[in-house]
């Protein structure tokens, strides 16, 4: 049985290698709030540094925490706020990649017996 340092080493790479695609490659959203979107999504939402715009912000928040409520109207709201379909596309994956390993990150730190960020 592998050891969870050996799981998080097994995987960095290729974890790095995804989210190195999904926040630092050109697309039609700024990687300055693809990165904000990420930051934001893997604490669960919330305030912080990040500059998100408010809109935006609780859109990213209903994706990292309830991304099944997610609604046609969420994403119209913002296209009519001049969000392309590709940026949209590009800043939900930001906020669902970060979601995702933020709660990786938790599951593994509870795991070793860690308390969380």
């Amino acid at each position: 049985m592998e050891t969870m340092d050996n799981l998080a080493g097994r995987y960095a790479a290729f974890t790095a290698r995804v989210v190195d695609g999904v926040l630092t490659k050109p697309g039609q959203a700024p990687v300055e709030l693809r990165r904000a979107v990420f930051a934001r999504a893997a604490r669960l939402g919330g305030s912080g540094p990040e500059d998100v715009p408010p809109a935006l912000a609780v859109y990213v928040d209903k994706v990292a925490r309830h991304a099944y409520r997610v609604t046609d109207e969420d994403l119209a709201a913002l296209q009519r706020a001049g969000n392309s379909d590709d940026a949209l596309f590009e800043l939900t994956v930001s906020a669902a990649l970060g979601a995702a390993l933020g709660r990786l990150e938790r599951g593994l730190a509870a795991l070793r017996g860690q308390e969380p960020d």
